[in-house]
């Protein structure tokens, strides 16, 4: 084994000047407790005793012709035909400005908070050509990556220099070092904050709504704001909540969604808020849930924000979760109350939906089976009434009341004989 590494390390060096960290790297697996500079030193060095042995040695001029009989490299290795000036053909003197990448490393920390961090490389096109001759021509199995020792020095000055740590899994920002652009790039790890909001007026959409003839560019038709709705459930909470955390973009995701034209009550639906390139992450939430508050001016109001991660986003979205709404009906026709609440009693159970038509453009057309658990009557008069409706996600009430010309069966509308119509709709409860 020993002279084989020896060879290897030959072979190498027969093809230029090569620094000790790129000679160390080759043998990387070997004698772990060594750092590649020193690994890569210590092979040179054991070349250059071996050759002046033989040169002392009065045998060592029959051993040295052997040698070249068997191997073209035999010079090399005994160190006779070694020449050390120059920049390394393999990584062209990068190790030597290691201390240049963790000033920059840190220059552009210093702008962020952060508690964890990792080092990244993005090497060029040259530096991994040479790495694959430089592997092919020595015909290691024991070498590590050029950027793998790049990151590891980086990485352990600037721990040792801002006392955070390198967080292999979930860092909180990590550092690119881009080679071929000779510069340091940040890629901060997004943050999620999970709450509940309540819509308190109407006409307000939970995300914003692009307007359809400019695509969200701007025209005339939408008074160059790009949106149908000036605002939007979305926009009222990011607004405070990306001054808060210094960041570049919030991405909404709701538990769901109510119309436009609801309301959102009672303990509010869940959401989860992405905030992307955070350059603050340790904010006070229940400072930023007033400030949302004061700024949405009783329109929206958020509740129990609090820290997560992007495992909830799916959890969210993943689940088909129970809701109470409250109904405002109208009827065509005078009924009495004993006639409307015999009605419910038809409709309560399980309700076969075909995809209502005001959602077939994005929607597929197929028929959906929801529950409906139970409806009261809140209050009521001849024309009029207020339902109280427990059903499980997914369901339309609006189609539910109206049938949507039989799309919905069994209907309110279909139950009673006459035309019932959803005036307006509050949702209570959502219960994920």
């Amino acid at each position: 084994m020993e002279f084989r590494v020896l060879e290897m390390a030959s072979r190498v060096l027969g093809e230029g000047v090569i620094c000790d960290h790129c000679m160390g790297r080759l043998f990387a697996r070997l004698s772990t407790e060594l750092s590649n500079d020193v690994r890569g030193a210590a092979l040179k060095i054991v070349l250059s005793m071996e050759g002046d042995r033989l040169r002392r040695d009065s045998e060592g001029t029959l051993l040295l012709e052997e040698l070249s009989a068997s191997s073209p490299h035999a010079r090399t290795l005994l160190g006779l035909d070694r020449d050390e000036e120059g920049k390394c053909w393999v990584c062209g003197g990068l190790f030597e400005t290691v201390e240049m990448w963790v000033e920059r490393a840190l220059e552009a920390l210093s702008s962020v908070e952060f508690d964890s961090f990792l080092i990244g490389t993005r090497v060029t096109g040259l530096l991994s050509e040479n790495e694959e001759i430089l592997w092919a021509e020595s015909g290691t199995r024991f070498a590590e990556p050029i950027k793998s020792e790049l990151n590891r020095e980086v990485g352990k000055r600037v721990e040792a220099l801002t006392g955070k740590r390198v967080d292999h899994d979930h860092p909180d920002v990590l550092v690119l070092l881009d080679l071929g652009e000779d510069a340091v790039k940040l890629e901060i790890r997004p943050l999620f904050l999970y709450g509940r909001y309540r819509k308190l007026v109407r006409g307000i959409p939970q995300t914003r709504w692009p307007c359809k003839e400019c695509g969200g560019e701007g025209c005339e038709e939408c008074g160059f704001t790009g949106k149908v709705y000036p605002e939007s459930v979305d926009e009222l909470i990011a607004a405070p909540l990306l001054d808060a955390f210094d960041a570049e973009e919030a991405v909404f995701h709701g538990g769901g969604r109510e119309d436009v034209d609801a309301l959102m009550l009672g303990s509010g639906r869940p959401f989860v808020m992405e905030v992307k390139n955070a350059k603050r992450r340790s904010v006070d939430l229940s400072s930023l849930e007033e400030r949302i508050n004061e700024s949405a001016r009783g329109k929206v109001e958020v509740l129990g924000l609090k820290y997560t991660d992007s495992g909830e986003v799916e959890r969210i979205k993943g689940v088909r979760a129970d809701k109470v709404y409250r109904l405002s009906v109208s009827f065509d026709d005078k009924i009495s109350e004993e006639r409307l609440k015999s009605s419910l009693g038809l409709i309560t159970g399980e309700i076969d939906q075909q995809t209502p038509s005001r959602v077939l453009h994005r929607r597929a057309d197929r028929v959906r089976r929801r529950k409906v658990y139970s409806i009261e009557v809140e209050s009521f008069n001849s024309d009029q009434a207020v339902l109280l409706v427990r059903c499980e996600g997914g369901l339309y009430v609006k189609e539910l009341v109206s049938g949507d010309g039989g799309r919905t069966n069994p209907s309110l509308s279909k139950a009673l004989g006459t035309g019932a119509e959803v005036v307006e709709v509050d949702v209570i409860d959502v219960k994920l």
